[in-house]
Formats: structure tokens, C-alpha cells, sequence
């Protein structure tokens, strides 16, 4: 069962749903009963700038699924591809990018979703990295509060590369953000970070997968989210070290603020171990803003609107902070701010 499939057949039935331990907080079978017919095409080109197109050598516009990409990167190359991914109106589409990084290339993506309507949408990405290759993917959800949209990318490291991650997301009617990662080892480096900011009813989830197959693999992961209102917010994080996958390094956080007490923040933490020689710890909590920092931020003058606003900065600020592409990074600053201070 899959959202592709679904949308292909248009056939209810075959949507994930609680049933499926994998997919158990984010049910879509129980939220869609039809799936809607295909979305209309619409031309792209009547589209505003998206929020990273001044940044990019070359921008890429998925439009209801029409204009599936393919991104390339030559040996020794040094990319900056604005991909922009859009939802219009109340159909359903499905879109397929493929994503090759040959030895020593050097890419950023820099990934957009924008929706406006109740859309059901699936993104399948195929992100492939040779050897001593590098690519930090920065994705920035900002779909439809009506919209339903999945998000899956699976990652090939080679031994030597990078992949770093920072999702970011205000959630929607329903949304997740999947990615798996196949890690060789071989001092392949990842990072795989998020951020979630979601007030209303607003929904999101963030699950990855990593599956360590050899020696010397590093992972870090730290997630951070804010949760207000009646909006829900779904982490599940599963590292697997294999048999033999000795000399991993594998770490993994996830921190959330409940800022009101009927939203929801479930989190599934978990690390499955086959070797001995290994590091590896993961971390979890939730919890409610500093009382004490926010009394001494209002004892200062400063109005507990904005204090709660500076501290809930400051506590995905780490998250923000760790981004490598600099303008990407003021970009994200201020959407989160912005989000914040709403």
C-alpha cells in the first residue's frame, strides 16, 4: 500500500492507515474516502518567485506533478538547484525526481512544497551520491492548511560522502516528510535535522530511516519542534546498525514545546543494533516553555507575546543554526520567525 499507488488507481483502499505500525499516526485511509480525480495542469510560469529562487544557479517547477526533474551534478561540479514543488486546486498528482551527484560534485538543494487548495500530492525523490561527493538538501514545507501531501526521498551514500538535511515545515491538513537513507559507512558522513512550527489543526510528520551496512559511518540527528492549538506533530527516527557496521557513530535528538493543552506531539525514537563497536545514543523530550527564563524575560520590560517568541527562537535557533548555505539559512530565519511571531 502507498499514496502513489493510491493516486495511480485512485483507489481509497490502497492509502497507508493506522494499521500500518509505520503510518499509525498519520492515517490517510481513515481521512480520504475517494481519492479526487488528477489535478489539473496550470502553467508555472504565472508563479511568483519562490522563496529561494535568487539563490539558485537553476530552478526546477514541479507544477500538480507535470515537469518531473532530473538533476544532475558532474564530477568536480559545484551546484545550487531551487526546486519548487506546487500544489493548485483540489486533485491529486504524484511527481518523480532523480537526483545523481558523481564523484566530488558538490550540490544544494534548495526544496520548496506551496500549496494552495485540498490537493492530495505524493514527491518521490532519488537522491544518489558518489564517492567523496557532497549535498545539503534543504526543504521548507509550507503547504495548504487543506492539503494532504507526502514527501519521500531515498538516499545512496557512497563511502567519503555528505548529506546533510534541514526540513522545515508548518504542517497541513495532513503531511509527512519521509526520508531513508542507505549509509555504506566508509566515513560517509550524514546529517539529518528538522524543524516543525504548527498552531491550528495543522498536522506533521517526520520519519526517517537510516541503515548502517558497514564500518565508520557517522549519523547526527537533532529535530525541534513547536506545537500550539489543536495541531499535531508526529517524530519517528529508526537507526539500524547491521552486523559487521562496526566503528558507527550514530546520535540522534528530538525536542519539542507543547505551547497549549490539546496539542499533540507523538515520538518514536528507536535504535536496532547488530554490532558491538559502536556509539550510539538517542535522545527525547517534551515539554512546555521555561517558566523561569520567560519570568525573567517579562521582568526586563519585555511583553510575554514577543519573550515566549524569543525563547521558542532560541530553541529551534540550534537547529537553524546548523544549516551550511548561508542565505538559505537567513531565509529559513525569518520564515521561522515570522511563523513564530504570528
Amino acid at each position: 500500500m502507498s499514496v502513489l499507488s493510491a493516486i495511480r488507481t485512485r483507489d481509497a483502499a490502497e492509502l497507508p492507515g493506522k494499521r500500518d505500525e509505520a503510518w499509525r499516526w498519520t492515517d490517510l485511509r481513515g481521512l480520504i474516502r475517494q481519492v479526487p480525480e488528477a489535478s489539473a495542469a496550470f502553467d508555472p510560469s504565472s508563479l511568483r518567485a519562490g522563496p529561494f529562487d535568487a539563490l539558485a544557479d537553476e530552478v526546477i517547477v514541479v507544477a500538480n506533478g507535470q515537469g518531473a526533474a532530473h538533476i544532475g551534478v558532474e564530477p568536480g561540479e559545484t551546484k545550487v538547484v531551487a526546486l519548487r514543488i506546487v500544489s493548485r486546486g483540489d486533485g491529486a498528482h504524484a511527481a518523480r525526481i532523480s537526483v545523481d551527484v558523481e564523484v566530488s560534485g558538490r550540490l544544494t538543494i534548495l526544496e520548496s512544497y506551496e500549496g494552495e487548495g485540498a490537493y492530495l500530492g505524493q514527491t518521490g525523490l532519488a537522491i544518489s551520491l558518489a564517492k567523496d561527493a557532497a549535498v545539503e538538501r534543504i526543504v521548507l514545507a509550507a503547504d495548504d492548511a487543506d492539503g494532504v501531501t507526502v514527501s519521500q526521498a531515498e538516499v545512496d551514500l557512497a563511502p567519503g560522502s555528505s548529506f546533510a538535511q534541514t526540513a522545515l515545515t508548518s504542517g497541513a491538513r495532513r503531511q509527512r516528510i519521509e526520508t531513508v537513507v542507505r549509509h555504506p559507512g566508509g566515513h560517509a558522513d550524514l546529517r539529518l535535522d528538522g524543524v516543525y512550527l504548527l498552531a491550528d489543526r495543522r498536522h506533521a510528520d517526520l520519519t526517517t530511516i537510516v541503515t548502517h551496512s558497514a564500518v565508520d559511518g557517522v549519523t547526527q540527528q537533532l529535530t525541534k519542534g513547536v506545537v500550539r492549538d489543536q495541531a499535531r506533530a508526529v517524530f519517528q527516527g529508526k537507526i539500524i546498525v547491521a552486523e559487521g557496521a562496526d566503528r558507527t557513530d550514530a546520535r540522534m535528538g528530538h525536542h519539542a514545546l507543547i505551547l497549549s493543552d490539546r496539542a499533540e506531539v507523538d515520538a518514536k525514537p528507536e535504535l536496532e543494533i547488530y554490532a558491538d563497536d559502536v556509539a550510539c545514543a538517542h535522545g527525547n523530550t517534551v515539554g512546555a516553555l521555561d517558566e523561569d527564563a520567560l519570568f525573567y524575560a517579562r521582568q526586563r520590560g519585555i511583553p510575554e507575546p514577543e519573550a515566549r517568541a524569543l525563547l521558542t527562537e532560541a530553541f529551534i535557533g540550534e537547529v537553524v543554526d546548523r544549516i551550511l548555505h548561508g542565505g538559505a539559512r537567513d531565509i529559513v530565519r525569518a520564515w521561522s520567525a515570522e511563523r513564530l511571531r504570528a
